[in-house]
């Protein structure tokens, strides 16, 4: 975790918050894409093999699927790098961005309609996006893992993260078996729930690690 940067940045920004914003909104477009790019080569494997949807496999074979996937884990390592650099409130929600470049894509290269209201929340999207970019905090700088440790243990935390994963338990044991066929609102809760507790936890904290072993090994004297 790098620590807060007092020098100004794009638009008065901290430097490494516009790091941060470069790289989750470079993160955004490759993500975006990938998800245009597979769906064409599923089309191309459905053509020529049984549907993937139906339990066909022809699309492992199928380059464009590949090279989607490629974009797909490029954009995931640079949404990972960019929670080095900038608080999570700022990333987390420029991740919105890859849905409307999938719309956008959608639209002009599969020829699918993007209706009044899918252009609505797409603006929404933008807006709220460069709202938090613009006014995101400044993150706080943590320079030891007994830092982590004392937040982690915090009541309040504590008790978010047991009303979180009762609430995930909850809805893959009880509520997907019911209604996760017919409601997609099922599975979006648990990837919520659980992803507000590993964006803060994983990367981060992963990134801290990094930092701090960089820094001790700087200390040591070779000679």
């Amino acid at each position: 975790m790098a620590a807060p940067s007092s020098s100004a940045g794009f638009g008065g920004m901290s430097s490494d918050n516009a790091k941060g914003l470069a790289l989750a909104v470079s993160s955004s477009a490759f993500i975006g894409a990938s998800f245009i790019v597979k769906k064409m080569g599923l089309r191309r494997a459905a053509d020529s093999g049984v549907r993937a949807g139906y339990g066909g496999y022809s699309y492992l074979v199928e380059p464009l699927w590949w090279i989607g996937m490629i974009s797909m884990i490029v954009g995931e390592i640079a949404n990972f790098a960019a929670y080095a650099f900038a608080p999570a409130i700022l990333v987390t929600p420029l991740g919105a961005l890859s849905i409307i470049i999938s719309a956008a894509l959608a639209h002009s290269i599969l020829q699918e309609k993007l209706h009044t209201f899918g252009i609505l929340g797409c603006v929404l999207c933008v807006v709220g996006s460069i709202t938090i970019a613009l006014h995101a905090p400044q993150e706080r700088d943590i320079d030891s893992v007994r830092e982590v440790w004392d937040l982690a243990t915090e009541p309040a935390f504590l008790s978010y993260a047991s009303i979180v994963v009762v609430a995930a338990l909850v809805l893959i044991y009880f509520v997907v078996p019911q209604h996760g066929q017919t409601n997609i609102m099922v599975y979006i809760g648990v990837c919520s729930l659980l992803g507000s507790l590993t964006v803060c936890l994983f990367p981060k904290q992963i990134t801290l690690a990094y930092s701090i072993l960089h820094r001790e090994i700087s200390l040591w004297d070779f000679h």
